[in-house]
């Protein structure tokens, strides 16, 4: 057994699991950089389940002794169970959408013949797996209307199996593609491009490195064996290569991405036979994005000689970007989103992490500005020659709502609104900047009940990313409602490395400017505390991938700073991230050990998993959460990083691993496992900041 410490005034040190050490050293520039539990890489060793076992029973009886625990998972559970109704997408005259009761594990795509016609299942996910570990991971109509392409995900895994539906009896077509990842299905025809791997060796699947991306032609009620290979460069095997079809079926887009910031891109037109792939690029340090083809112009959406993203034409007779014109110019909002809806452009732009939309013209005019709730996030969704169309709209306390949309008369009809057991007018969200260590201006929301004192007291829950060009906008969480209800106030900073101002705003922290990132979520604690919303011992982290390499790297700097942290299928190893499956994808946002010296010293100097004091220094409360399937971000860097933290000399703190069964880095994960793991992340929390829920 173990004894619960005391939460504020100490206890018991945990007994930890005793892990093995070997005496694996690496050099990097002469340099000896030892890494003793190496052998937890080998994550399907009877060695390494034994310890993910022994670790997960330490961390199970903590979590159980908790005495909250129980009721705050029943208070998660009937925030979660409201009905949840996805956007329609209006595809051959029909309308589809996903529908979820409640607690379903997973949500069931269903089809009406008119809007408000009586809905019937298409696709229950929910009937492919007892426990609901098999999710729909993508989905494709056919444009002839005749088939409908989906994929499946097992436990989390970012593999991916391919299956087909014939919509007009409903039927389970033959077909079954395996080792398809990171891709969709583009259809021409009677068959459909998608993206795939060899087969990998047997009990490697999960951390082996993925190379040799490559795209094939599959014909419907054809074997796999069959299917055409219509793309692959053996030349550069660490790229992906994906691709799309115009609506037209005219033109086929090829996507070549993994070396640098964005992709280049290629066309081929289809109607020609023997037509070449004609590259249209040559940079990977910018995204293209064909948005829609109508006769002879392709509609691109780019970052190209413009940060905060342009729409740029192409012609199908001259495709190269050296003859390409621009439409709608770079302005001072970052163009985050592009669609083709009724015959107009339907433009998404974020405003300081907040979403704006806009009709445009084809010709690159603006007619009006789409007026939204609040400040929030929205999508579209629509054909490029359907008037009808709709958009989602959420933030921090609005849940997603959906509205229809007249482009014509600039005007929204609510569509669907959920019922969630909360009341939204007791909360508020409020947005402010503070200053990095350098000055840089730095957004964040806070959101809180109404009537919140800052008296330095408030327990706060501190979350941010800051990484990949990937933007944290306005979001709603059943999850974060039980922290909020009980006093807590959620901040989301919106730290550099992200996209919310566009290339310049992630490049600044990238590379060599990484600590920027570290730097913009230090500063934000410091703010919260300065500003008396709370205090250090008031002060929870929490990040996930790589946000959990960002929490991780700002324990180890400052670890007086915060009172619990959080980090969740982090990137730990910053000298190795890049050997394993898709890690070598993401050098262009951090470089790699090999790169020079300079490089190296530079990662080894704040990775999580090397920065770890030794020293007596106590550090806060940390719960590591990963899961035995997570192929992108393997969960040897949290083994590794916790038996690291267990072995170090940090305090009395505890310092625990939660390991996740049959679920992967977090897409389509069941209800049920959802459920289970925030009330074991907020119990832990919220006890280490001293809570006591009501």
């Amino acid at each position: 057994m173990i004894t619960l410490l005391g939460a504020c005034n100490g206890g018991t040190k945990i007994a930890y699991p005793a892990t093995e050490k070997d005496q694996t050293v690496d050099t990097y520039f002469g340099a000896e950089v030892a890494d003793p539990y190496r052998w937890l890489e080998n994550d399907t060793t009877q060695a390494t389940m034994a310890w993910v076992e022994a670790e997960n029973n330490v961390t199970s009886a903590y979590l159980s002794g908790i005495p909250f625990r129980d009721n705050l998972k029943r208070r998660l559970t009937d925030l979660t169970d409201y009905e949840k109704v996805g956007i329609p997408y209006k595809k051959n005259g029909r309308y589809y959408f996903f529908k979820n009761d409640g607690l379903q594990n997973q949500s069931v795509l269903y089809v009406r013949e008119t809007l408000d016609g009586e809905a019937s299942v298409l696709l229950d996910p929910n009937t492919l797996s007892e426990d609901g570990t098999v999710a729909l991971a993508g989905f494709s109509f056919s444009n002839n209307g005749k088939y409908l392409a989906y994929s499946i995900s097992r436990s989390g895994s970012d593999w991916n199996e391919i299956f087909v539906v014939d919509l007009a009896t409903g039927r389970q077509m033959p077909d079954h593609i395996l080792w398809s990842k990171f891709s969709g299905a583009s259809w021409e025809g009677d068959g459909f491009y998608y993206s795939a791997y060899d087969a990998p060796t047997t009990g490697k699947e999960y951390s082996v490195m993925n190379e040799n991306h490559k795209i094939y032609y599959h014909k419907v009620g054809e074997p796999q064996s069959s299917d055409r290979l219509a793309y692959q460069n053996p030349a550069e095997p660490k790229r992906f290569y994906y691709s799309d079809v115009s609506s037209d079926e005219r033109l086929l887009f090829i996507f070549e991405a993994g070396a640098g910031s964005g992709n280049n891109l290629f066309v081929k037109e289809l109607k020609k036979p023997g037509a070449p792939v004609v590259r249209l690029t040559e940079d990977f340090e910018y995204i293209y994005s064909p948005i829609e083809t109508i006769g002879d112009k392709i509609y691109i959406h780019t970052n190209y000689g413009a940060p905060r993203f342009r729409i740029m034409v192409a012609d199908v007779a001259s495709p190269g970007i050296a003859h390409w014109t621009e439409l709608v110019p770079e302005s001072e909002s970052v163009l985050s989103g592009a669609a083709v809806i009724g015959g107009k452009f339907i433009l998404t732009y974020e405003k300081d992490a907040s979403h704006h939309a806009y009709v445009y013209t084809l010709n690159g005019e603006k007619e009006h500005e789409i007026a939204l709730p609040t400040l929030g996030s929205v999508g579209f969704s629509g054909d490029k020659d359907d008037k009808e169309t709709f958009y989602v709209f959420t933030s921090f306390t609005f849940p997603p709502t959906i509205y229809s949309y007249d482009m014509d008369a600039n005007k929204s009809t609510l569509y669907m609104a959920p019922k969630v057991a909360f009341n939204p007018e007791e909360y508020t969200t409020e947005q402010v900047f503070y200053p990095s260590k350098d000055g840089t201006k730095i957004p964040m929301f806070l959101t809180y009940k109404k009537g919140l004192k800052k008296d330095g007291n408030n327990p706060v829950l501190l979350y941010g990313y800051g990484g990949f060009n990937i933007s944290l906008s306005p979001s709603f969480s059943t999850n974060r409602l039980v922290f909020l209800e009980n006093g807590g106030i959620y901040a989301q900073a919106n730290l550099r490395g992200g996209g919310e101002y566009g290339e310049e705003w992630h490049q600044a922290g990238t590379k060599m400017n990484k600590q920027n990132v570290f730097d913009d979520f230090i500063a934000a604690a410091e703010y919260l505390i300065a500003e008396r919303y709370t205090k250090r011992e008031r002060l929870a982290i929490n990040g996930g991938s790589n946000g959990g390499l960002l929490v991780g790297a700002v324990v180890n700097q400052r670890p007086e700073l915060f009172r619990v942290a959080v980090p969740a299928v982090g990137v730990m190893d910053m000298l190795r991230y890049h050997t394993f499956t898709i890690g070598w994808n993401w050098a262009s946002d951090y470089g790699t050990s090999e790169d020079s010296r300079e490089m190296f010293e530079y990662l080894h100097a704040y990775s999580p998993l090397h920065t770890i004091r030794n020293d007596g220094t106590r550090y806060p409360a940390i719960l590591v959460t990963t899961a035995d399937h997570d192929d992108r971000v393997v969960p040897a860097h949290s083994f590794k990083y916790a038996a690291t933290l267990q072995a170090s000399d940090t305090g009395d703190a505890p310092k625990l691993i939660r390991i996740e069964t049959k679920a992967g880095h977090g897409a389509g994960k069941p209800i049920s496992k959802v459920l289970d793991e925030y009330a074991d992340v907020f119990a832990f929390i919220m006890y280490n900041l001293g809570m006591t829920p009501e």
